[in-house]
């Protein structure tokens, strides 16, 4: 499943992310791009539970 973040502007950043997705299900493997917000992650995790964990945390999310 690939999403599109907004506000991502750190290594920090990154990690909250990922930490985030990871809340979520703790198995998933996640490979973020910095510099284009693109994220991809093998997941069982539903994308809407995802988005919204993110969008809960003060960044942009969209599916794709």
């Amino acid at each position: 499943m690939q999403f599109h973040i907004e506000k991502m502007t750190c290594g920090g950043c990154v990690a909250t992310v990922e930490k985030l997705i990871k809340r979520e299900d703790p198995t998933a493997k996640v490979k973020i791009d910095l510099a284009s917000g693109r994220v991809e992650a093998e997941t069982k995790a539903q994308p809407a539970a995802l988005i919204q964990a993110i969008e809960s945390a003060g960044f942009g999310a969209t599916a794709g």
